[in-house]
């Protein structure tokens, strides 16, 4: 469990980095629901579109780890553009529409 807050945290200063870079001004946020669905990470830029980035110190990743930014989608509606989940994998899958895995490396390539 450390080892995921640490990295979560670590993910998250790589991005803002990069959003630094941006020049549209973005905000970072964090997504929970009712039913205790979450995202991580929730970057909206000042149109109103949504991404959510889910941090996972795993080499693997299945259907139920994207329940929360299915919830984050279905929250969003059409501002929700993207949603990623960063592990610990060297190949991008996708799981649906606008839902990836994606290695962490995929912030510096």
């Amino acid at each position: 469990m450390a080892f995921g807050a640490l990295l979560e945290t670590f993910v998250l200063a790589e991005l803002l980095k990069l959003a630094s870079w941006s020049h549209v001004p973005l905000e970072f946020l964090h997504f929970r629901d009712r039913d205790g669905n979450e995202v991580d990470l929730v970057i909206e830029d000042s149109h109103g579109n949504v991404v959510g980035i889910e941090v996972k110190a795993s080499a693997s990743v299945g259907a139920t780890d994207f329940s929360g930014l299915r919830k984050l989608a279905e929250a969003c509606g059409k501002r929700f553009v993207l949603g990623l989940i960063l592990y610990d994998h060297d190949v991008v899958v996708p799981f649906g529409e606008r839902l990836f895995a994606a290695p962490i490396s995929t912030l510096w390539k």
